[in-house]
């Protein structure tokens, strides 16, 4: 049997840092056969990436590195800097998280994608070179492929920018593709078109494929096989159906438990993992794991576990753990490490009161498209909310959702901004916000708070814990001693110790910082709390915390959420309605159960299609709806629908019935329970699909 295309062998990286060593990779091996399609998984500082570019040779001259790492034979470690240069690129290509900084800004697209073929084929011409870059972005589906290539990175779009990023990494065929982290940065929509690239790329060349990921849908559907990192070591590596079966290691189990599954309209709670990863600059003496685990016994905490291989019904795995043989057997069953929580009856759930918190009505903003230095003129405006209306009812969650540049985080901040609107109403507790005065807004401010999508940016790192959650207090004139006492019990109701109130931002985790965000925003006892992608910035794992205390806080103190989120898994666990954004407008509105469950409008098809689900089985089996193309720009004047030209259902309209969209602006209209802005709706073709 021939030997793997890449045998990674007890390879270790160590940082030196003023002294210290960071021990970031700790003795990992793995396997990738030629064609096969590799996903590593695990929390922020797991060690994937740092195992990755170890193998791409491109860890900084600090990193010390042990072990082996042989790629089609050939030993990596030890080769130069000018050896390994001739392998990357035209063996093993690298996809980058944030392409923007992967790119030179000074060079076109083009230049920098004949600049890649020149220096692994010096008999290729700079004409046929550029002609050659032409041909890989029509591959990668860059629409008007030549003028593209004559463009700038900053000109591109995130999506389209990764799209250029996939074209360099195949232009010579390599024959394997690290990709790590691909998708992050990307609207759903986009990611799944990124995804689907990738194994449009691999079939194309042939590569074997290593992806870098948090996210275990982005891997469920696209992955043969899947080794789970934790603290720096490989604690789980299986074939991807079992592995998501029937998981061994209880962190993978705790992982999978974490997750929201858009396919799943349960009203179970998330089983966070509690505590955080051990900090890397000491070795561990026992299981790194256990002091998160549910599991743990004697054992765990004086002998780190080997990843052996684990004899099970579904098929031979590698597990590092020591109780691994007894939950294969059964004896430890996964729901006594990891217990499901019951579903909350129906009958125990607070009752809505029908009061509306937040009625916004055929709300617009505008921005004006200047040009000129000195002597500024107009020409054109920037339509980022186009006549939205929606309302917020005391006690639910409204989700918006939609990608970059629908005009989600405007429209709350026009919200926020407690002013009058450009055009339109904003009422907050039935008041029209337009008519407030300075003094009159200072005392509504503390009916709506914020919570921001990083913790770590919206949290002053020289103020202690007490003085950022005391600060609205502050604001608002209250005595010190009110605000202590405040401080202290909102602390607790957040799940977090009142001594922390002495800390500093970066003595605490993500998911604890986000708590402190939350719970700043909770003392001055709001009514309705803004959340802007409060959990995007946090591991899968923290996450699953985050949601479960906003869903208690809700229950519990009666609060209405304005819920902006790209990730609609989280969308469907937390929200009671849903109103979809497309180019400044919401294109479908109502009841999240009738959104999920039968979406009419062909964009939020489209959307949910695009979200990975945790699960091979459905993951490999569906069929997706993929928008082709860009969103248009904003400063556009669109005669017809605007979504039109990215319309799956319009391309499988017949002629006569396509006229209606290009000649008449759809409005929103009740449809089957919900608002819809769609000519076609109650007869959608994609239904179903």
């Amino acid at each position: 049997m021939s030997e793997p295309l890449l045998v990674v062998d007890n390879l270790s990286v160590t940082f030196s840092n003023q002294g210290k060593s960071v021990y970031a990779v700790r003795g990992i091996s793995y396997t990738v056969n030629k064609g096969e399609f590799l996903g590593i998984v695990g929390e922020s500082g797991s060690g994937k990436s740092v195992s990755s570019t170890a193998v791409a040779g491109l860890l900084p001259s600090s990193a010390h590195v042990e072990g082996s790492i042989r790629f089609n034979g050939r030993e990596l470690l030890g080769l130069n800097d000018r050896q390994l240069s001739e392998i990357r690129g035209s063996e093993i290509a690298m996809i980058f998280q944030d392409p923007l900084s992967a790119l030179t800004p000074v060079y076109t697209i083009g230049q920098q994608i004949a600049e890649g073929l020149r220096l692994h084929d010096s008999k290729l011409t700079q004409k046929s070179a550029e002609a050659r870059a032409v041909e890989l972005l029509k591959t990668v589906g860059i629409p008007n492929a030549e003028r593209r290539a004559k463009g700038f990175p900053h000109e591109f779009s995130g999506g389209m920018r990764q799209r250029a990023m996939i074209a360099i990494a195949i232009a010579n065929d390599p024959q394997l593709i690290i990709a790590d982290e691909p998708t992050t940065a990307l609207d759903v929509t986009i990611q799944a078109q990124i995804l689907e690239l990738l194994q449009t790329a691999k079939e194309i060349t042939g590569a074997a494929v290593v992806l870098i990921t948090h996210d275990l849908g982005v891997v469920a559907g696209n992955a043969d096989r899947i080794a789970v990192m934790y603290a720096g070591k490989i604690v789980e590596n299986a074939p991807v159906l079992p592995l998501f079966r029937t998981p061994v290691m209880p962190y993978t189990i705790g992982l999978l438990r974490s997750m929201p599954n858009m396919s799943d309209a349960s009203t179970t709670r998330l089983v966070p993992l509690e505590g955080r990863p051990p900090l890397l600059t000491t070795r561990p003496t026992g299981c790194p794991f256990a002091d998160r685990c549910p599991a743990v016994k004697a054992i765990c905490r004086t002998s780190e576990p080997p990843l052996a291989q684990v004899h099970s019904p579904t098929g031979e795995r590698h597990v590092a753990c020591h109780r691994a043989d007894e939950i294969v057997a059964g004896t430890l069953r996964r729901d006594e490490i990891f217990p499901i929580p019951a579903a909350v009856p129906s009958s125990e759930k607070s009752t809505v009161d029908p009061d509306i918190v937040v009625e916004v009505t055929d709300l617009k903003r505008t921005f004006p498209l200047t040009k000129g230095a000195i002597f500024r003129r107009r020409i054109g405006t920037v339509k980022a909310v186009d006549g939205v209306s929606f309302t917020v009812r005391r006690g639910r969650t409204l989700g918006l959702v939609g990608e970059s540049g629908s005009g989600k985080t405007t429209t709350i901040l026009e919200v926020l901004e407690l002013a009058g609107a450009e055009s339109g109403s904003i009422l907050l507790d039935g008041v029209d916000t337009a008519t407030l005065t300075n003094k009159a807004r200072r005392a509504i401010r503390g009916n709506i708070q914020v919570v921001f999508q990083d913790p770590m940016a919206s949290l002053d790192p020289r103020m202690i814990v007490e003085d950022i959650i005391g600060e609205p207090l502050t604001v608002l004139g209250a005595p010190r001693s009110e605000i202590r006492r405040k401080v202290a019990n909102i602390l607790e109701l957040v799940g977090l110790e009142p001594s922390f109130a002495s800390r500093y931002p970066h003595e605490f985790s993500g998911g604890q910082r986000q708590r402190i965000g939350i719970a700043r925003a909770l003392v001055v006892e709001p009514k309705i709390l803004v959340l802007d992608e409060p959990v995007s910035a946090l591991d899968v794992s923290v996450q699953a915390g985050v949601i479960n205390l906003l869903e208690d806080l809700k229950e519990r103190m009666g609060l209405s959420y304005l819920f902006v989120a790209h990730d609609l898994a989280v969308v469907r666990r937390i929200a009671d309605d849903v109103a979809v954004m497309y180019l400044g407008r919401i294109v479908e509105y109502g009841p999240s159960d009738l959104i999920f469950n039968e979406p009419r409008h062909p964009y939020t098809q489209a959307l949910l299609s695009a979200v990975p689900i945790p699960d091979p089985e459905v993951e490999q089996s569906r069929q997706r709806i993929m928008l082709t193309g860009e969103l248009p720009s904003p400063t556009d004047d669109i005669v017809g629908c605007n979504f039109r030209a990215r319309c799956p259902l319009y391309q499988l309209l017949p002629d006569d019935r396509k006229v209606l969209c290009q000649t008449d602006d759809p409005a929103e209209r009740p449809v089957l329970g919900r608002q819809v802005a769609c000519h076609h709706a109650e007869s959608n073709l994609l239904v179903g699909q």
